[in-house]
């Protein structure tokens, strides 16, 4: 079934708000936190300190009404740099490979793509 979600970035903060977020709502997370020592080696990306390695590569709480807040840790150490306004995206889930790439191509004209559609390691079609 198709959803949309809400997908924040925290600079190192992404337990400790999620944990409020589960305290306010009274909901628990879907499947496990995974964190960035479980993301495989990636070719000509950062290397990872021990530090980073414990940091949220993704969670995910259910709120209100259906809706799923996601979150994940964006520190400066691997690249990213969180202010306001490239903290949230709106998370869409199509049912269909077809119409994912529908979507994406006819959002992405005449903008700037951060990453490409393509398969990720945990198995999802992802940009």
């Amino acid at each position: 079934m198709a959803r949309v979600s809400t997908y924040l970035n925290f600079p190192r903060t992404t337990e400790a708000a999620f944990t409020f977020y589960k305290s306010v709502f009274g909901t628990e997370f879907v499947g496990d936190v995974n964190r960035f020592s479980q993301v495989p080696p990636q070719e000509g990306g950062p290397q990872m300190t021990e530090a980073d390695k414990n940091l949220i590569m993704h969670v995910a709480l259910p709120i209100l009404g259906g809706h799923v807040l996601m979150g994940t840790d964006a520190p400066e150490t691997m690249g990213f740099t969180v202010k306001q306004g490239n903290n949230v995206y709106i998370n869409l889930e199509p049912d269909t490979r077809t119409e994912t790439e529908r979507i994406f191509k006819a959002l992405s004209e005449g903008g700037k793509i951060e990453m490409p559609l393509q398969e990720m390691f945990w198995g999802d079609y992802y940009a």
